[in-house]
């Protein structure tokens, strides 16, 4: 794993420059870039980083408790050509997200753009009058304490034109029952990003993306009910028939981030397959 606090010299001087050896796909090229996306080892994170490195990008992402997954997405990126390195953080505490940015802009020299994603989803269904007030703050230090520190230390640092992506969910849209919690978290990103859009341009762009039901392990319960026809269930409710990859968030997250979007500001950009048009 990447630690910049045990660094040899040599090999902070090798990271010094964000790799420009990686070929661009595309229209979008982000050669001599610095990204920091939080909870990069696994699911839309670990996608995400992987994209901004395939498109150039040199990439910063943590992970909570998950080393190993972590090192996986970093071998994979390295055999791509791309450069990744990891750091372990937990995000609900201001220090950590303070330390993260450093860290970044210490390895590479700079920071372009941040991608705050981590966020936890309990699965059980537990109705606000049942719900103890543990769960309720344990959600929102998680989903939302962090997004708020990584965010304030991500603007005192970023480059002029740099951007900022933040991950929100359809449920912070139109609520879900027995996740008050979860839902609650997911709408406050949304008024987030549309408050710190103002105040950051017009130097830094904010927008967030609002994805539906996602192929990941923190969707796995549902999609698991009834010997497996959950995910039958939620796939009829889809317009377009499928729960989206990890992928198919990344490449939405990659574009708001890309001078392609620059443009655009303060805005949700809902990837669901057309879910929320359904009720």
């Amino acid at each position: 794993m990447a630690d910049v606090g045990n660094s040899t010299s040599d090999a902070r001087q090798a990271a010094a420059s964000p790799s420009s050896s990686t070929p661009p796909t595309g229209l979008i090229d982000l050669r001599g870039q610095v990204a920091l996306v939080t909870g990069g080892s696994r699911g839309i994170g670990a996608a995400t980083a992987s994209l901004l490195a395939r498109m150039g990008a040199a990439v910063m992402f943590t992970y909570r408790v998950r080393q190993q997954e972590a090192e996986r997405v970093e071998a994979a990126v390295a055999r791509d050509g791309g450069q990744a390195c990891a750091v372990q953080a937990d995000l609900s505490r201001r220090s950590d997200c303070e330390r993260v940015v450093e860290e970044a802009v210490q390895r590479f020299g700079r920071l372009d753009m941040f991608v705050a994603n981590a966020g936890i989803w309990p699965p059980t269904d537990v109705g606000i009058t049942e719900m103890t007030e543990a769960q309720w703050r344990e959600t929102l230090a998680v989903n939302l304490d962090s997004v708020f520190f990584g965010t304030r230390a991500a603007l005192r640092r970023l480059q002029p034109g740099g951007r900022i992506v933040l991950v929100s969910s359809t449920a912070g849209q139109r609520g879900e029952a027995y996740h008050a919690d979860y839902a609650a978290s997911k709408g406050a990103i949304m008024a987030f990003v549309k408050s710190v859009a103002v105040e950051a341009a017009p130097h830094v762009t904010v927008n967030g993306v609002a994805p539906g039901w996602v192929d990941t392990e923190m969707a796995r319960d549902p999609y698991g009910q009834d010997g497996g026809k959950g995910r039958g269930r939620i796939e009829q409710s889809i317009p377009l028939g499928r729960v989206a990859t990890a992928e198919d968030v990344a490449g939405p997250i990659v574009f708001l981030l890309s001078p392609l979007a620059r443009h655009i500001t303060g805005e949700i950009l809902n990837v669901n397959g057309g879910s929320v048009l359904c009720g």
